[in-house]
């Protein structure tokens, strides 16, 4: 992960039966119906279990590759290229098609390397993803030849299940994070607009085996974090949401891009509470991981229990978001911009493009809207579909007395195609207050 002194980023034993109940119940709630209204629904498989002992052995071959390297795995180092000549050669005798991706960041050439498995919809991806690269410090086998190995094993187990999902998948592992995310910064800027919106869901693993861990899921978006929460609430393993890393690994590059993203983390070098230790276990005061950007990163550093859960956890996203086609309900776009409002002055106008949505808008489409205003009785608010229309959410009343509009609205957009760009327009009509639209967002 990103140390906190890189470049400043924007924020974010198996139960086999319960397991396969809540695949189902979360594959509905995502939904993953896909035939006409009187059909039977889709329903997700169970994920097979990921062999830990497997991620381990994949977590042994980064430590060696690491030790006959001078001690690392970082960018631009014989270590580096070693651990992506590793992966790509396992992934290439099991079936998935490879390609290597270079760029250039701080003098050295990096590589991403990006797997496909064949077949599934070429239009629906779902992508997981973690960083090979480790600091120059030490061998990085928590941080992050943890999350690269879990999904490893988790591309491999697809392989060997002969998996058939209804969706694409793509796996991929990327170079130079601990320089401030630039590998999967250089890949999703080489995606025309057209293949991003191909991607329903990336997923993020980053330190997923910390010695003293934690159980800590993305809050990015809700449906993606339900997955998460879901597994782990069926193996009666509590929760919290994600803070330490937030922006602070390769999700960012996407987020910011517009892809929906989640993930799972079990801790840096921030300290275990005492709350925290009676619910997970551990010791409290201590950090997550005290090994964390240091020499003693080693594989004596993992937690196998964690690794074991989150190694798990990763299998069960991936086999359930995968499943069924179609657009999960939930799906959410934001525009976290602040936009002026003049003072008794001309509509402005805030966008949100929307992308990799099948057919038209929702008849309830949700429209949650942030307005900071010191008088709201003089605001009037549209949403502006793609086709022009403008749909009223609230009018300006002289007996709307209050200040901000902090509210959701249901709009029946069934009219309308979901791709596009929407806008929220914001008037004020009176003089002598002002104001500004902190953010707003549109579920699909």
């Amino acid at each position: 992960m990103l140390g906190l002194n890189g470049p400043t980023l924007p924020r974010r034993t198996r139960v086999t039966a319960l397991l396969a109940t809540g695949a189902a119940l979360t594959a509905t709630l995502l939904g993953t119906f896909s035939g006409p209204a009187n059909a039977t629904p889709t329903v997700a498989a169970a994920a097979p279990d990921i062999s830990v002992a497997n991620v381990k052995g994949h977590l042994n071959q980064l430590q060696s590759i690491a030790t006959a390297n001078g001690g690392n795995r970082a960018h631009g180092r014989a270590g580096y290229k070693a651990s992506i000549d590793y992966v790509k050669a396992k992934l290439d005798a099991a079936g998935y098609t490879t390609s290597i991706q270079q760029f250039t960041s701080s003098g050295a050439t990096g590589y991403n390397l990006v797997a496909d498995w064949p077949g599934g919809d070429a239009n629906h991806v779902i992508f997981a993803g973690s960083h090979l690269d480790s600091v120059s410090a030490g061998p990085g086998i928590n941080d992050n030849g943890s999350g690269s190995a879990a999904i490893l094993e988790t591309a491999l187990t697809v392989a060997r299940e002969g998996y058939k999902p209804d969706k694409h998948l793509r796996f991929a592992w990327w170079g130079a994070e601990e320089l401030g995310l630039v590998g999967s910064k250089s890949y999703v800027n080489s995606l025309p607009g057209t293949e991003r919106a191909k991607i329903d869901a990336y997923l993020n693993f980053d330190m997923i085996g910390s010695p003293n861990p934690g159980y800590f899921v993305y809050d990015d978006d809700t449906q993606l974090e339900k997955v998460f929460k879901d597994f782990f609430a069926a193996k009666n393993i509590s929760t919290e949401i994600e803070t330490e890393g937030d922006g602070r690994s390769d999700h960012a590059s996407f987020k910011n891009a517009g892809v929906r993203v989640g993930g799972l983390f079990t801790g840096a070098s921030s300290r275990k509470t005492a709350a925290q230790a009676t619910k997970w276990g551990g010791t409290a005061g201590q950090a997550f991981d005290r090994c964390y950007h240091s020499s003693c990163d080693t594989t004596a550093n993992i937690n196998e229990t964690a690794l074991d859960n989150n190694s798990d956890a990763i299998a069960h996203a991936v086999w359930t978001l995968s499943a069924g086609a179609t657009n999960p309900p939930g799906r959410t776009f934001e525009n976290t911009a602040d936009v002026a409002i003049p003072d008794a002055g001309s509509p402005v106008d805030s966008p949100i493009a929307v992308t990799g949505i099948t057919g038209n808008a929702p008849s309830a489409l949700q429209v949650g809207v942030d307005i900071k205003h010191t008088w709201r009785g003089d605001v009037s608010v549209d949403l502006v579909g793609p086709s022009g229309r403008a749909y009223r959410l609230k009018s300006a009343s002289g007996n709307d007395s209050a200040d901000n509009i902090v509210a959701t609205y249901t709009v029946d957009a069934s009219g309308e195609t979901a791709n596009g760009t929407w806008k929220l327009r914001v008037q004020d009509t009176a003089a002598q207050d002002t104001g500004y639209v902190d953010s707003w967002k549109l579920t699909f």
